[in-house]
């Protein structure tokens, strides 16, 4: 089999590492701030671009050799530094610059005072080890289980793998390790070593586009200031919900929230105090719910709070409960009371359009009773849409 000989592999390297790089770096400027790592994978590319250009060009100057060595090592400590920020780990900046102090101290000692170039293979080989394993370590704890994430951890292993095989190598047998030859292992190696730096980064990128989705999908069902659901996010719950009350015959109950004189707030305080109290309102009220009720944001001051499996009973309770931890008072938010309608849904004929307009016209009973309460709305008397019919007496005013 004949191989490419090393400088022609280096330079197919390089031009798809640099623009590998260019990816990951436009990706980085683009993609939500929520994604990180992405700069330190473009950096290291450019890094270990760099270091294999040092390396091949470095002629008979141990400095150079030295000093491609640790550029290398620098790239490929910030790519498990990009690994950890991408999981949100904390950054191992401390086995970043261990390594590459290992490898100017070791490296050095055997390259200048007692030279031996398979000791120093087999040292460069054990750090790059670490570091790689560092990686595949958070991306085992860290990761979830998809195939984007199996991708990445499967290359990152099969890339250590292959540096602890030239290790072994270097220290147990007589084969060639010297990369600068012109043997077989030297270009196969050569090959298949840039091959899998390019395979993992698009590994990370994979990874990245995942989240990327996740984050877009999160970002299209959560209110962006509160992070509860938004409309759309609560009516994708309902429906879930809706459905399971139907084939199990339970109860629901929807409360309408809304803070009393919240333009007071606003005019008085400021818009940025008024944005303090919705999150407030947002996290309390999440706080004091069960971990399968739901909370969304419908816009301004208004919240709706799903009861799943709960009759009107247990719902005023969870409804005073609520009431009395928006009460109490907190540090930086100014004292503000919220009025409530409460319906319950009997009947899974009732459509959501139904439970909401009965909510709000409790609500709105509230509010004309003196604010700072509950109302309770009529159960449905359904047409045959699911509507609840309108009657004189239940016009809103």
């Amino acid at each position: 089999m004949n191989l490419p000989d090393p400088s022609t592999i280096l330079l197919m390297a390089t031009l798809m590492a640099t623009a590998m790089s260019v990816v990951l770096y436009s990706a980085y400027l683009n993609f939500p701030k929520e994604i990180r790592g992405l700069r330190e994978w473009a950096l290291a590319l450019v890094l270990l671009v760099g270091g294999v250009v040092i390396f091949a060009l470095h002629g008979k100057s141990d400095i150079l050799l030295l000093f491609s060595n640790v550029v290398m090592t620098w790239g490929l400590g910030l790519m498990m530094i990009g690994t950890e920020r991408f999981y949100e780990i904390k950054p191992s900046w401390k086995l970043f610059h261990l390594s590459w102090i290992l490898i100017v101290v070791l490296l050095g000692y055997w390259l200048w005072i007692t030279p031996d170039f398979l000791t120093r293979v087999a040292v460069s080989s054990v750090v790059v080890f670490i570091l790689h394993t560092r990686a595949i370590v958070v991306i085992l704890k860290n990761g979830d289980r998809h195939f984007s994430t199996l991708f990445f951890v499967t290359l990152m292993l099969i890339e250590s793998i292959m540096v602890a095989v030239r290790g072994i190598l270097a220290v147990t047998s007589d084969s060639d390790v010297n990369l600068l030859g012109t043997g077989t292992f030297a270009s196969l190696y050569l090959a298949t070593a840039h091959f899998m730096t390019l395979m993992m980064t698009v590994g990370f990128m994979t990874v990245c586009t995942r989240r990327l989705q996740v984050t877009l999908e999160r970002r299209s069902t959560l209110d962006p200031l509160t992070e509860v659901l938004n409309r759309r996010g609560f009516a994708d719950i309902y429906a879930k919900e809706h459905a399971l009350m139907r084939r199990e015959g339970t109860l629901m109950t929807m409360l309408n929230i809304d803070i009393d004189y919240f333009k007071n707030i606003n005019d008085c305080h400021g818009h940025a105090v008024g944005d303090r109290v919705l999150i407030d309102v947002a996290q309390v009220i999440t706080k004091t719910l069960r971990a399968s009720d739901h909370l969304a944001r419908f816009g301004g001051e208004e919240f709706v709070v799903l009861l799943p499996a709960t009759g009107l009973d247990r719902a005023l309770h969870i409804t005073e409960r609520i009431q009395a931890a928006l009460r109490e008072p907190r540090p930086g938010i100014p004292p503000y009371t919220v009025s409530f309608g409460v319906a319950c849904q009997t009947s899974a004929d009732e459509s959501l359009d139904g439970i909401l307009i009965r909510a709000d016209k409790a609500l709105y009973c509230a509010k004309e009773r003196g604010r700072d309460r509950y109302e309770i709305a009529p159960e449905a008397s359904l047409s045959r849409t699911g509507e609840p019919v309108r009657r004189p007496d239940q016009a809103r005013a």
